[in-house]
């Protein structure tokens, strides 16, 4: 099971451009922040998503209210958000044409999953990409 797990995480990241981060901060200090801060400094274009921040800039990028408010091409949703509000994320981010629903360490919900498999999204669940990025000798 866990070499599956892998192989999806591999290709999330390797065909990823573009992450959407849901429950972007502006808080240094909290780990999206940090994550963010990683994943662009990967090459992946980031793009926040937290409508209190909505106009505001988030690591060099504008944050938007909603995935549905972004104007380009999203391959990558990246959750930091509670499980129980998954699910209408997913819908979006299936809504958006995005190939990946990321949820982050300790964010599990496996009918949000379902949704997003039968719909030919990857899905990760419970993991954080800047954790696994060497491990998957990225």
């Amino acid at each position: 099971m866990a070499e599956a797990v892998d192989d999806v995480m591999r290709a999330a990241l390797r065909e990823a451009r573009t992450i959407a981060i849901v429950g972007a901060s502006d808080k240094p200090d909290r780990p999206v922040y940090g994550v963010t801060q990683f994943l662009a400094g990967k090459g992946f274009r980031c793009i926040p998503v937290n409508p209190r921040l909505a106009g505001q800039t988030v690591v060099g990028a504008t944050v938007y209210a909603s995935l549905l408010d972004i104007p380009e091409p999203v391959d990558m949703v990246d959750l930091f958000v509670n499980a129980e509000r998954v699910g209408p994320l997913v819908d979006d981010a299936i809504a958006i044409g995005a190939k990946t629903v990321w949820m982050q360490l300790g964010v599990v919900n496996e009918a949000a999953a379902e949704s997003a498999r039968a719909a030919g999204l990857r899905v990760v669940m419970d993991h954080c990409p800047a954790r696994e990025w060497s491990r998957l000798g990225l």
